[in-house]
């Protein structure tokens, strides 16, 4: 716990001074409440016993005096404290999005988005609470333990040592209050990550609810976690509940006991009325610090709970890093070779590749097909370095890919996926995503490329157009034309469509075929798809079968030779099916999902 606040101080270094400068506020106006017993000691001793008039009158005005100082002292702390906060959570924020950038798609693979929402937010907040409040008070609160004691011991030894009694039992139940919350405050938000993230699948997958009339379940998912995290939340405060009112009993006790030997001791004429009112204020303002620390474990407790998590991420590994000697080649051919390539993805134990080698060359379409998870995508993700394969090379012009600085490699790859991801914000905007800087002649030129243009012309604002988040305003097949849009205006080297045209009918496929035909022969293209019409125009066409590659050849080689291609092929999705040849034997095609 200790170890990972040490580690959230160093975002308040650039804040430093401000932060110091809320320290000396505190401090300021702890010695103002630390300096008022001891006029309020010679109001009554020397003001109103003594009966000096003149000295009651200094006395409230010493009195009202600290009391203006402190009030004014505790604003500036909180002023200057929340700005050391806020831009402490600021440098959180920062850097944990900054972490998310570089995090690996296998990351992504093992993490639900709600838990890094509440990583982002909640526990943000948690730790922005505690360098704003907890932190500040907890110094404070030790330097007034501290001053406190010694002029108590300096007052009146017994006293004192009565008084000081109360420390130790209150510290060790402290202790034990710490001990329980820190894992509470954790399991809290791990179950908050949890809502969390079923509030987003039901939203992100509304229309999958609406269609299945789920509408009852999802209620009663999201009830259950939300019971979850009452529970967790009322164990937190039952805690809490039962540890303050041991502390105010502790902390009672002094006070009754310090009175009453007080007592005595005035009675006896060793101790005056205004050093027993005197004391008497001490020991609150001894048990005040002591509370302090209960309400600053309290915040300790919770901003431990959030800082792990935070530092979780900071902490995750990165599987795809760039080493430090990375290169950039003077030119990109798009010459790409596959030798002896294995896939294994983190936390999984299968081989989805095993052992593939073949090569692209430079300026040639290849097309990738193969049953569904037989390791097509898992191929193409390759060559960005989107994983890293577990054994062989990937390897670009003859480069290793892992050689290569990886904004360099990746700005020249292009890639349009079935599912495609857009933006909210306009249609320009998203067609400019990879080069904000085109004009509007170049985006126009590309979306006519992509048969995107006739539709965006149609909308409402044309390419001005608010698509609305993620594009839910269109389309399957306008999404995925304006992303082949998006990859076509950055004019990379090598090309990727992974079945970016299943959306589309086979009038507007043909049509975006024809006129990427002469784009696709200035650059390297991969295809993933069935559809006879873009693999006809291929140069090559791999055939991928759990993970090997079954057979490669022209398009009607392989309609010709091989019976799985041509099984695969015979019923295209949206498309009319073809018939098989005569040489492959029908029953296979029994209960064959296409």
């Amino acid at each position: 716990m200790v170890s990972t606040l040490t580690r959230i101080i160093r975002f308040i270094h650039g804040y430093r001074t401000i932060a110091l400068l809320a320290l000396i506020a505190i401090v300021a106006g702890t010695v103002a409440e630390l300096y008022a017993p001891q006029v309020l000691r010679t109001l009554i001793d020397d003001g109103i016993i003594g009966g000096d008039r003149d000295q009651i009158w200094r006395s409230a005005g010493w009195l009202t005096a600290l009391a203006v100082f402190s009030g004014l002292a505790r604003f500036a702390y909180g002023y200057l404290s929340a700005r050391v906060s806020h831009g402490a959570a600021f440098g959180l924020r920062k850097e944990i999005f900054a972490k998310l950038q570089k995090l690996s798609f296998s990351y992504y693979d093992r993490v639900q988005t709600g838990q890094l929402m509440t990583r982002v937010t909640s526990d943000v907040d948690l730790v922005r609470d505690f360098i704003g409040g907890g932190m500040v008070q907890m110094i404070s609160a030790v330097l007034m333990l501290v001053i406190t004691a010694a002029i108590l011991l300096s007052m009146n030894l017994w006293l004192a040592l009565i008084a000081l009694s109360v420390i130790p039992v209150t510290l060790l139940i402290l202790l034990l209050f710490v001990s329980r919350l820190g894992p509470m405050f954790k399991s809290f938000q791990e179950r908050l990550s949890r809502l969390n993230g079923i509030f987003g699948e039901n939203i992100s997958g509304v229309r999958i609810v609406r269609t299945f009339t789920a509408e009852d379940s999802e209620t009663d998912r999201y009830r259950r976690a939300n019971q979850d995290l009452l529970d967790s939340g009322l164990a937190i405060r039952n805690s809490i509940a039962n540890a303050f009112p041991l502390l105010f009993s502790v902390g009672s006790f002094g006070v009754v006991l310090i009175t009453w030997v007080g007592a005595v001791m005035i009675v006896k004429r060793t101790l005056s009325v205004g050093e027993l009112v005197a004391f008497t204020s001490y020991l609150v303002l001894l048990l005040q610090p002591l509370f302090m620390l209960g309400f600053g474990a309290q915040q300790i407790a919770r901003a431990s709970a959030g800082a792990e998590r935070i530092f979780e991420i900071l902490d995750a590994k990165i599987d795809v890093a760039e080493v430090d000697d990375a290169i950039v080649l003077p030119e990109v051919q798009g010459r790409i070779t596959f030798e002896d390539v294995t896939l294994q993805y983190p936390g999984d134990a299968r081989d989805i590749l095993k052992g593939l080698t073949f090569s692209i060359e430079t300026k040639t379409t290849v097309a990738v097909v193969g049953s569904t998870g037989s390791g097509k995508t898992s191929l193409v993700n390759l060559i960005p370095r989107y994983y890293d394969p577990s054994e062989g090379v990937v390897a670009i012009d003859g480069h290793d890919v892992r050689t290569l600085k990886l904004d360099f490699l990746r700005r020249h790859i292009a890639m349009v996926m079935q599912d495609p991801v857009l933006f909210s914000g306009t249609v320009s905007e998203n067609i400019s995503y990879g080069r904000p800087e085109a004009t509007q002649d170049q985006i126009e030129a590309v979306a006519r490329m992509a048969q995107a243009h006739g539709f965006i012309s149609a909308l409402s604002k044309g390419y001005m157009t608010h698509i609305g988040e993620r594009g839910v305003t269109l389309s399957g097949g306008q999404r995925q034309r304006i992303s082949i849009a998006r990859a076509l205006l950055v004019d990379p080297k090598i090309l990727i469509m992974d079945d970016s045209t299943s959306a589309l009918d086979s009038r507007t496929e043909s049509a975006l075929i024809e006129d990427l035909d002469d784009l696709m022969r200035t650059r390297t293209t991969i295809i993933i798809g069935q559809r006879p019409s873009a693999l006809a125009r291929a140069d090559k066409v791999l055939l991928i079968e759990d993970g090997r590659i079954a057979d490669e050849g022209t398009h009607q080689e392989l309609l010709e030779r091989n019976c799985t291609y041509a099984e695969i092929l015979a019923t295209p999705p949206g498309a009319v099916p073809h018939e098989l040849p005569s040489f492959c034997d029908m029953s296979g095609l029994e209960g064959r999902d296409a």
